[in-house]
């Protein structure tokens, strides 16, 4: 294959304070002290063993997740990197971020961790009104949110994000759209502004509170959606608001079906090989079985080859995303294959209003943006 497309890792670090009732990752309450330098040798025991993967390639960002990897010790994150360094060529400049609980902030990490070579964060704020933190089951209050915030500009950090959600139990459109003005007034570059989901295998879904009604819901998200326009936040993807010049890089190379590694437990990588095939692999999830067996084959919780006739849907999956749509010569870069084997879902949405081309490329309109999964339907039955 020509042009490989990009190189991003992620890291995932599993451990949070407690579960909270909503979240389906792979994170696990911690007992007792975590195993930091143990897990730091295993992550880097895992590198290793994917790097003949992207022989010859660069990383171009790094995204420390969880979990709540705040909870490590900035001379944890400060080996990790060290670490992740020495193995494989990060590109100058590279934009490395790790995700921080307000509930662990604390001014001293965090200026570790900026020491450390992290020159982003991402915090789970979720809200500023403590009922709602409350129901989320947060173990943090508005006033810790507040300065955790305080805590990363004064750390050094001018690139940081903050999570909000939206259509929670007993939440209003005034509610939401005080999140907002708390959140802007704090001068945060990104804010990822996402809808309450009730997910498979969480205690949510189990014993689902009472949520907004769908009417609610949309408007409260089109309010919001109006004051972030008018304070300068752009809407760049479905769920994520920038101002000019801070996207979050890492995730834009999801979206743009760019590579990634993905180590640590549970962590999920997409890999292009040179004759164009595309890998997904994955490794095991139990923080105790994946500290038994990084560096290993036991680590490997799965692998699969994306077959050909499935590339279309998931380049479209992501790429519909992003307000900017697609380059049509990147579908043929990224997947191998013409623009044709989009055909005839393409026309179809096209000529149904849902998706638009000017010149070369093609994104979603207005309608289209608003109901995504009706076009991804399309190219499923395509």
């Amino acid at each position: 294959m020509e042009n490989l497309p990009p190189v991003s890792l992620y890291v995932h670090i599993p451990w949070c304070v407690r579960k909270c009732p909503y979240c389906d990752f792979n994170s696990h309450a911690a007992n007792g002290d975590l195993p930091e330098s143990a897990y730091v040798s295993a992550l880097l025991a895992d590198l290793e063993q994917d790097l003949p993967r992207v022989s010859g390639r660069t990383i171009e960002t790094v995204f420390i997740g969880g979990g709540t990897p705040s909870l490590f010790s900035p001379q944890a994150i400060h080996a990790l990197l060290m670490g992740i360094q020495e193995k494989v060529p990060i590109t100058d400049g590279a934009e490395i971020t790790l995700e921080a609980n307000p509930g662990t902030a604390e001014s001293g990490k965090f200026r570790g961790f900026r020491e450390a070579g992290v020159n982003r964060l991402s915090m789970g704020v979720q809200s500023f009104n403590d009922r709602h933190l409350q129901a989320l089951g947060r173990i943090h209050g508005s006033h810790e949110a507040v300065r955790a915030a305080g805590f990363a500009k004064a750390s050094g950090f001018d690139n940081f994000n903050l999570d909000l959600m939206f259509g929670l139990p007993g939440q209003t459109i005034e509610n939401a759209l005080e999140d907002i003005r708390l959140a802007i007034a704090l001068q945060p570059t990104h804010l990822s502004f996402y809808q309450l989901t009730l997910e498979p295998n969480t205690l949510f879904h189990r014993y689902p509170p009472t949520l907004p009604n769908d009417d609610i819901i949309w408007d409260i998200q089109k309010a919001c959606q109006e004051l972030l326009r008018r304070e300068g936040y752009r809407q760049y993807e479905i769920s994520a608001y920038a101002q000019k010049g801070f996207r979050c890089r890492h995730n834009e190379n999801y979206w743009r079906f760019g590579d990634y590694l993905g180590i640590g437990a549970g962590a999920h990588g997409k890999l292009t090989d040179p004759s164009g095939n595309i890998t997904r692999l994955w490794k095991v999830r139990h923080p105790a079985r994946y500290l038994e067996s990084a560096g290993t084959q036991a680590s490997i919780g799965g692998c699969d080859s994306v077959a050909k006739d499935e590339l279309p849907l998931e380049f479209m999956m992501n790429h519909l995303r992003l307000r900017e749509g697609f380059v049509e010569s990147l579908f043929t870069e990224r997947t191998g294959l013409p623009i044709s084997s989009l055909e005839p879902a393409l026309s179809n949405c096209l000529g149904d209003g849902l998706l638009e081309r000017s010149g070369r490329s093609v994104r979603c309109t207005d309608k289209g943006w608003n109901f995504l999964d009706n076009i991804l339907d399309q190219f499923i039955a395509a």
